[in-house]
């Protein structure tokens, strides 16, 4: 990034954050997952239906930088990114509670993931391989696709990730059909896990 956009990230906070008791009520519900699993979507009508309010982490790093995504990771690279995604994380965790969509590597990112278990519960939304290939396809957005052949991408991503989001409090299956089915599956895991049941 460059020195002012440095800057910027490094007002966000620090890069790791206090603690809350495992079963707190001010916990974020954090949604993890791949490009395509619609944390954004099931997201925002999770927040309605809890009351909540919902951030998208992505669209908070676009702020702090001044830049969107994929100028950030044409401009200065993907570890640039990785380390003002690292900080905006804490900061926004920090703020709960809240329904919270991280962008797809940012639970790769050893730091962000205890910070999430410090301060909320991670919810991840996992979508086969051919439902997330319609979904990308509908946005040209997605800089990991831009280079080679994206459903190859998305299989090296899968096979990378999948094991590391299987360290998720809570797995929903992101289907095909109304969003609300998925919405609905989330509340039933939350409340599960909540009560200290296996919501896995």
């Amino acid at each position: 990034m460059s020195t002012e956009t440095q800057h910027k990230a490094a007002e966000e906070g620090p890069e790791t954050t206090i603690p809350l008791p495992a079963r707190s009520p001010e916990r974020s519900i954090v949604l993890v997952g791949l490009m395509g699993a619609g944390k954004t979507t099931v997201g925002r009508r999770l927040a309605q239906k809890l009351g909540l309010g919902f951030v998208d982490a992505d669209a908070e790093i676009e702020r702090a930088a001044g830049e969107t995504i994929p100028e950030i990771f044409e401009r200065h690279g993907e570890a640039a990114f990785r380390d003002g995604e690292r900080r905006v994380i804490a900061r926004l965790l920090e703020g709960g509670p809240q329904v919270l969509a991280t962008g797809g590597g940012a639970f790769m990112d050893e730091t962000t993931r205890a910070n999430i278990a410090a301060r909320g519960i991670s919810v991840w939304l996992r979508a086969d391989l051919d439902v997330l290939m319609r979904r990308v396809a509908r946005r040209g957005n997605r800089p990991l696709l831009k280079q080679g052949d994206p459903r190859r991408t998305m299989e090296r991503l899968i096979g990378e990730r999948y094991p590391v989001y299987r360290c998720a409090d809570i797995t929903v299956e992101s289907i095909e059909g109304p969003h609300e089915t998925v919405v609905d599956d989330v509340i039933a895991k939350l409340e599960e896990f909540r009560k200290g049941g296996d919501a896995a």
